[in-house]
């Protein structure tokens, strides 16, 4: 009798690695010369990123640093939920911008139909904030693995636990 393989879809974010984008983007920042008697800064504060800077156009580039730096440290940026600008003290604008963790309802169903729509004899259930497939080939989980990457999901997953 075979035994069934399966493995986790889940979406996290290291957050060892989201401090050391954010420390080597203060580092550049601080030798940038159009960032030179800025107040611009990027914070932690429990699972959102505090980015404040002068004005609107620095908060870009602000931006786009991080962004560089968190892609080259293999941060998802997708997983990143920016809310609106607003004022700050000092005449300095402040943004947050929200590390999503876990799959949530909506990204979870369409995993599931994705999964049931492929024709391929696999189980899915959804634990909490991950999904779990099973399945009796591994060549069916592999097929599964492919068709949810090529899926247009609002967040980035990533494959674990596979037995």
């Amino acid at each position: 009798m075979a035994k069934d393989s399966s493995f986790d879809i889940v979406s996290k974010v290291d957050f060892s690695e989201v401090t050391n984008a954010i420390n080597i983007t203060m580092k550049e920042i601080s030798t940038r010369y159009d960032f030179k008697g800025s107040k611009s800064k990027v914070t932690l504060d429990n699972e959102e990123l505090v980015l404040v800077s002068d004005d609107e156009y620095k908060m870009d580039q602000l931006k786009d640093v991080l962004l560089s730096k968190m892609i080259k440290r293999g941060i998802p940026i997708k997983n990143l939920d920016y809310g609106k600008i607003e004022g700050a003290s000092g005449g300095t604008v402040r943004q947050r911008a929200k590390l999503v963790q876990g799959i949530d309802k909506d990204n979870a169903k369409k995993i599931n139909t994705l999964i049931k729509n492929s024709g391929l004899k696999v189980k899915s259930q959804v634990q909490d904030d991950q999904v779990r497939v099973t399945a009796k080939s591994r060549d069916d989980l592999q097929a599964i693995i492919a068709a949810v990457r090529e899926a247009d999901l609002s967040i980035d997953v990533q494959f674990v636990n596979y037995r």
